[in-house]
């Protein structure tokens, strides 16, 4: 083995600089490329292929994405070193509502599509516009705001490049896409066509959850309860008999003037009587009927209920089941709309009306009370209480229930087949942790509707829609114009469908466009299509897919996990992915979720700056999958000791190759042979760990033999591998090269700079294309490195509580054992009296290891 040339080993080895320097060696080689070539000729069962996250490029990394993103690239890193070629690319998730919204906030600015677009347009700020009023920001054309979410996404972009680099992200940077580009749009269009071809995707006119504020519709897998106040309001309606009122409560009296039904459950005698019969609504004086369903509750309120359309989601479920007329009062701007419904006739019921319409949700339900209250018909109000309400989980307000024609693609929500088709590929997918497979079959199980799809928003995936209008000029919806594969990506609100021209676009007998994009989550859906080639390059396709591990976090099992499987299902019939790693949340030393709303996030620039990126990585990596993690920035504990690690092995590197190894040196000494042994062993549990997507594990198990073998192993043998003339130091000096190679190549997954720096001091090429070790047989007992190490111990307490130091020469030293034992400690008798300057060792039998005397040698006076 050759020795080292000693000018490449620091005279003081540092960690500070490693990763710039590390980087641009590695971008330099292309140590990460995915090799094409190696791949096709070894086939599928040679690669490796991961369908990573793309974070969304909206505002900044924050810690989490550290954390997680350093477990798969852990992985990767080991794949990498067993052989396969490593397809790991990175995405960047473009569109999507915060993306938007981050624009408005950055420029200052919001669309208006009727604007003409201006190619001389400058926005009126950069970077300081959030609190600006939606009134105060500029309008712009639609065109114009595309172009700044494309500007201000590629710089958010760039950091996070920065980023990635800088925590040693082993991706393969030529295989970089975003979710807003030429190719990613054709392949998103394309994906959505085949399945409008298939019938799986469809428009309907329905009740949507919808955000006043983002003006868009939301899908179930965005959505969030949240806790909000609220209060029973016990209000009169009146028998259409003339007998009586019937007494409801509810928390929405702003919506009265949208009720077509009371409903009270079949079982409750309170109100069997009136099943059949009508009552006549307060202020607005519309006849509804009263009804029976199962979902009422007799114990809540006054055990009948309003029905609006639309209140909540339970509203949605009457209106379908018993077949209930819709009465719309809500815009799509969360304002009473102007135009009463007409069930609304009497003027008393219209004159009430008025006083509502225009107004907010919350103002009408003030003016909607005080109506109550001065016609006598509010009998009583609640003291105030928490109740959960849905929110969309990036919005400020509550949302509301609107019809809206839609597009949808069906997930098994009234497909029992799809449904099982669902719960089979989850069964078959390996899941790491495995408890985590229960929270995608609860979301499955609990699907209440079909997957919306569309949104009224402007930067994304346009649908590649047009309609067809007829001889008045309006849209015909049976006349859906879907562009053709060979037409994308396209625009429909520029371009033109097949057989029509530029001219006919808005008149009687021509076409409209449709102007809704696609769900983030539509396009997000497809990420191993997008990174594999799918329908764009068939033979890497064919060589990644489907995928072997999907890495991602837990709170987005129900949206990106559950989207991407039912796009394979319905496009492949098969799970894009043989594994689901699952990452556990980032939280605060309270022990709460660290997230942007909180305002608890700990971005990740200035911690990689101050411990180092190695140190980031070890605290990540300690860390299993699906377990939560705190962390606390005033007091990183695990981040000190994975940079004390990091620093060991710079040093434990730099003294291992201080020992020059003679040629044909051989492993003779059985304290040497002990030592590979236990490695062995090591290697063994290591490898083990680490196909169990055990991580934490695997670096658990090699950090507990490392700091072993330094304080231990390294003491033991190194007056003998610093005596070039002691029969035992070719041995010591090879054990010691065979152990720290063996050993980084152990820790490079996880700490990887240093690992890099410390191999490249006595080997060529890369320690992270270098093959992990394998057990290597070595014929020793491990019980002469434990007995030897637990006398060590005992060597040094002994001159501690003399008071002495540990470089004391001791004239006479006894240690006790059992038989078994002290065998074990003969075969390293000289090494334990070099380490201990003892003249003379002696071994007594005895029930325990311990060093019973030791006489330190006389002082010698000067």
């Amino acid at each position: 083995m050759s020795a080292p040339t000693q000018n490449q080993i620091p005279d003081k080895p540092v960690l500070e600089g490693l990763e710039a320097k590390w980087d641009g060696v590695w971008a330099e080689q292309g140590t990460y490329l995915f090799d094409r070539l190696r791949a096709a000729e070894r086939g599928r069962e040679g690669v490796y292929s991961i369908d990573t996250p793309p974070p969304t490029a909206s505002g900044s990394l924050h810690i989490g994405h550290v954390f997680s993103y350093t477990h798969t690239d852990v992985k990767a890193r080991y794949e990498r070193m067993r052989g396969k070629s490593v397809f790991y690319p990175i995405g960047w998730d473009d569109n999507g509502l915060p993306t938007e919204r981050r624009v408005q906030n950055f420029y200052g600015v919001r669309v208006d599509p009727t604007l003409p677009y201006d190619a001389d347009f400058t926005p009126p700020f950069e970077g300081n516009a959030k609190s600006l009023k939606a009134a105060d920001q500029q309008p712009i054309s639609r065109r114009n705001f595309i172009e700044l979410c494309e500007r201000l996404t590629v710089e958010d972009e760039k950091q996070f490049e920065d980023v990635f680099r800088q925590m040693g992200l082993s991706v393969d940077w030529t295989q970089t896409y975003r979710t807003i580009s030429d190719e990613t749009i054709r392949q998103s269009q394309l994906g959505f066509i085949r399945n409008h071809e298939r019938g799986e995707a469809y428009q309907a006119l329905a009740p949507t959850l919808w955000d006043v504020d983002f003006r868009s519709a939301i899908a179930q897998a965005e959505l969030e309860d949240r806790d909000q106040q609220a209060a029973y309001h016990r209000i009169a309606f009146h028998k259409t008999d003339g007998t009586g009122d019937i007494h409801i409560e509810t928390t929405r009296p702003e919506l009265l003037a949208a009720c077509v039904a009371l409903v009270a459950h079949p079982d409750d005698e309170r109100y069997q009587p009136y099943f059949g019969q009508t009552v006549r609504t307060p202020l607005f004086d519309v006849e509804v009927p009263v009804l029976a369903h199962h979902l009422a509750q007799q114990d809540k309120g006054s055990g009948i209920a309003m029905v609006c359309t639309f209140g909540d989601v339970t509203d949605m479920i009457w209106w379908r089941e018993l077949d209930l007329p819709i009465r719309t009062i809500l815009g799509l701007d969360g304002r009473v709309i102007a135009e009463a419904p007409e069930a609304i006739s009497s003027d008393a019921g219209t004159a009430a009306y008025a006083e509502l319409a225009g107004k907010t949700v919350f103002s009408a339900k003030k003016r909607v009370v005080e109506l109550l209250e001065e016609s006598g018909e509010l009998l009583e109000v609640s003291k105030p209480f928490n109740h959960a309400v849905k929110f969309f989980e990036k919005g400020d307000r509550p949302l509301e229930i609107v019809s809206t024609r839609q597009w949808y693609i069906r997930n098994g929500a009234r497909d029992q087949d799809l449904r099982d088709q669902l719960i089979a590929h989850g069964k078959e997918l390996q899941w790491h942790p495995d408890f985590m497979r229960v929270r995608y079959e609860n979301w499955v199980g609990g699907l209440t509707g079909d997957w919306l799809v569309s949104r009224q928003r402007f930067f994304g995936v346009p649908l590649p829609v047009w309609y067809g209008l007829d001889e008045s000029g309006e849209r015909d919806y049976d006349r859906v114009l879907m562009a053709s594969p060979e037409q994308l990506p396209i625009d429909p609100t520029s371009d033109v469908p097949a057989g029509y021209t530029e001219d006919q676009r808005g008149v009687a007998g021509g076409f409209e466009a449709e102007t809704d994009i696609l769900d983030t989550w539509a396009t997000s859906s497809l990420t191993p299509q997008l990174a594999g080639g799918w329908q764009r390059d068939e033979e890497l396709w064919n060589l990644v897919a489907p995928f072997d591990v999907r890495p991602q976090a837990q709170d987005i099992i129900r949206t990106w996990l559950f989207s991407t499987m039912l796009r394979s299902t319905l496009e492949d019939g098969r799970s894009p992915w043989k594994h689901a790693s699952i990452s556990g949340f980032i939280v605060d030393p309270d022990r709460k979720k660290m997230s942007k709303s909180k305002g608890n996030v700990v971005t990740p620039a200035d911690i990689l700056e101050k411990h180092g990126s190695d140190a980031v990585r070890y605290w990540a990596a300690s860390s299993r999958l699906g377990v939560d993690a705190a962390f606390d920035p005033q007091n990183p504990t695990q981040m000190k000791i994975g940079r004390r690690l990091a620093i060991k092995v710079l040093n434990a590197a730099k003294f291992v190759l201080s020992f020059p190894v003679p040629e044909g040196a051989q492993v003779t000494h059985a304290l040497d042979a002990s030592m590979l042994a236990a490695l062995d062993e090591v290697v063994r549990e290591t490898t083990k760990a680490f196909e169990a997507f055990d991580h934490a594990r695997a670096l658990e198990i090699t950090e507990s033999f490392f700091w072993a073998f330094c304080d231990d192993y390294l003491e033991l043998v190194k007056e003998r591998a610093y005596d070039q003339t002691d029969v035992g130091q070719p041995s010591a000096a090879l054990a010691l090269r065979i152990a720290l190679s063996t050993l980084l190549r152990l820790l490079a997954p996880v700490v990887s700079f240093a690992t890099e720096e410390s191999w490249s001091w006595f080997e060529e090429g890369s320690i992270h294309t270098a093959a992990w070790p394998e057990p290597q047989g070595a014929e020793g007992a491990p019980a002469v490195l434990s007995a030897a190490s637990a006398a060590l111990i005992g060597i040094r307490r002994a001159k501690t509580e003399a008071k002495a130091s540990q470089k004391t020469p001791v004239s006479r030293a006894v240690i006790v054992a059992p038989t078994e034992t002290l065998e074990a400690l003969r075969a390293a008798a000289d090494d334990l009296r070099a380490v201990g300057r003892i003249a003379e060792l002696e071994f007594v039998v005895g029930d325990e290891l311990a060093v019973t005397e030791i006489e330190l040698a006389p002082v010698e006076e000067s």
